[in-house]
């Protein structure tokens, strides 16, 4: 369950304070998959990295009876000085898994080859989410939060990803950002809409996705 209470976050723009989330109340049901849809810009990783607590809400709050990741597709998600192995042994500590096996799970997911020892701020941005998304699908997380990195790498990584992340939805729920309805359409049942600062659920998937591109034309 994760339930937001009176939600709200926004940021000053030249001079000009703009509302990304506006007061929202809203309760999300519990092991769906959910399509978080909106225009570039309406906030939807502020809302995922509220989620995960790596963004302080300016009011309200968020409650929640179950284990959520990280946001996968968020660069910040890593320390740039230390190497993908100490990154995701430090993960392991915090998260109170097997170091061992959460290491060899990730070097042999991610396919950093030699890069897995060397410090992150070496990586290429599709390298930190190869990592990120490997460590992530690593941990049995009740929630995922997932923002585009199914499409990261050659065709063999993509099916790779898309088949363990396919398998992880067999026993838990995600928040899903891509810009790929092809791809919502696979991994998701149900849709939210930010716009304006508002959230709206949709139970039925093809009904958000309709008023999402009606609001982009």
């Amino acid at each position: 369950m994760i339930r937001f209470e009176n939600l709200t976050k926004g940021f000053w723009v030249r001079g000009e304070r703009k509302l990304v989330i506006d007061n929202l109340n809203l309760t999300l049901p519990d092991g769906k998959s959910l399509a978080l849809l909106g225009r570039n810009g309406a906030g939807k990783s502020t809302l995922l990295q509220m989620i995960a607590g790596t963004i302080r809400p300016d009011s309200g709050r968020i409650l929640t009876d179950g284990t959520i990741s990280w946001p996968v597709g968020f660069g910040g998600s890593f320390h740039r000085d230390l190497t993908g192995a100490q990154n995701v042994r430090f993960i392991a500590r915090i998260y109170g898994v097997d170091t061992d096996a959460l290491l060899a799970f990730v070097e042999d997911f991610a396919e950093l080859g030699s890069f897995f020892h060397m410090p992150v701020g070496n990586y290429s941005s599709g390298m930190r989410s190869r990592l990120t998304f490997g460590a992530s699908m690593g941990i049995r997380f009740d929630t995922y939060l997932v923002d585009e990195v199914t499409s990261v790498g050659d065709a063999a990584f993509r099916r790779k990803s898309r088949a363990i992340f396919r398998e992880r939805m067999a026993n838990s729920g995600a928040i899903v950002v891509n810009h790929s309805m092809n791809q919502i359409r696979e991994f998701c049942d149900s849709g939210l809409l930010l716009e304006g600062g508002k959230v709206t659920y949709y139970e039925d998937l093809e009904e958000a996705i309709a008023r999402h591109e009606e609001m982009l034309a």
